[in-house]
């Protein structure tokens, strides 16, 4: 990863501590002092990987598994989940967010309205500013004035410039907003888009239009396509990725409101389903709040 970028922190281990008991905890001591695994006892494990929002179809094939392999015994099952959680982060691909010196960067950033898109947003061009980088923003919600509002706010907060054209064609703004940071020589573009779920067709279309300006303005410049999720949603999350992905090629998943939250192992279930590696996580309310994501490191905080 860009080096200005590898920001380590110190509270993961309180920040995941819920996640840490629903997913880890309570599987263990599902399987606590049992000398082999017998059928009550896996089914009880299952029940507990799911309701721990990590998908139906991972917890049921990580329970197969156990009940395939008569070598791995109960007191095992912690060294067991750890290295099959590890295993699933790492074969989603890298977690460094793609950036290269010396040109423009374009990140697409997608998601439900309410996922935390626009602080999103403002803690990026935040983290790009503090790191001597040129930030534009393109204000591609247009459909909420709200939505540009608040985002003209905290672009000024973070020192980042902004294009918004209120009311107008999302496409074009985006048009606007990449002339402009080719023009003004931008290192980076950050651009906002609706996330009406309601109305899914014409959502689709909208980021389509969005997407196909970007490859013909400027093709080379595109570096990821950001799916934002609340790690509150829990397996909602799967759904809105599989939603977003059908009209852009997401590369990447950003998770915000982490701390605190108990479904924090929507990671690990859009890691298994959609191979989509998380990058940015979402820890508190300050700009400073958003940290890269180590498989590594949530690992271990997650079963420390």
């Amino acid at each position: 990863m860009f080096g200005f970028f590898k920001d380590k922190f110190n509270n993961l281990k309180s920040t995941v501590s819920n996640t840490a008991q629903a997913l880890v905890g309570n599987v263990v001591s599902a399987a606590g002092g049992e000398e082999e695994f017998g059928e009550f006892v896996l089914d009880d494990m299952e029940d507990t990987l799911i309701s721990a929002d990590l998908g139906v179809d991972f917890a049921c094939e990580l329970i197969d598994k156990l009940r395939d392999n008569s070598k791995i015994k109960p007191s095992q099952v912690k060294e067991y989940l750890r290295e099959e959680f590890l295993k699933t982060l790492k074969n989603a691909g890298s977690t460094e967010l793609n950036y290269i010196d010396g040109g423009l960067n374009i990140y697409f950033i997608a998601g439900v309205n309410g996922a935390g898109k626009t602080t999103l947003i403002a803690k990026l061009a935040y983290k790009f500013k503090n790191a001597g980088k040129k930030v534009l923003i393109a204000a591609g919600d247009t459909f909420r004035a709200a939505a540009e509002e608040q985002l003209d706010i905290w672009s000024q907060r973070a020192g980042a410039d902004i294009v918004r054209k209120d009311k107008a064609d999302a496409a074009s703004v985006v048009f606007e907003a990449v002339e402009k940071a080719q023009n003004e020589k931008y290192d980076v573009l950050l651009i906002d888009t609706a996330g009406r779920l309601q109305n899914k067709f014409n959502l689709m279309e909208e980021l389509k239009k969005i997407k196909s300006v970007i490859d013909k303005k400027s093709p080379d410049s595109m570096r990821e396509s950001i799916l934002v999720l609340d790690a509150n949603t829990g397996q909602n999350g799967l759904q809105q990725a599989k939603v977003f992905s059908e009209a852009v090629n997401l590369t990447c998943a950003a998770l915000t409101k982490l701390d605190g939250s108990a479904k924090g192992a929507i990671i690990l279930a859009v890691a298994k389903e959609m191979k989509l590696p998380v990058k940015l996580i979402g820890v508190g309310e300050k700009m400073e709040d958003l940290k890269t994501f180590d498989a590594e490191e949530f690992i271990k905080a997650l079963f420390e």
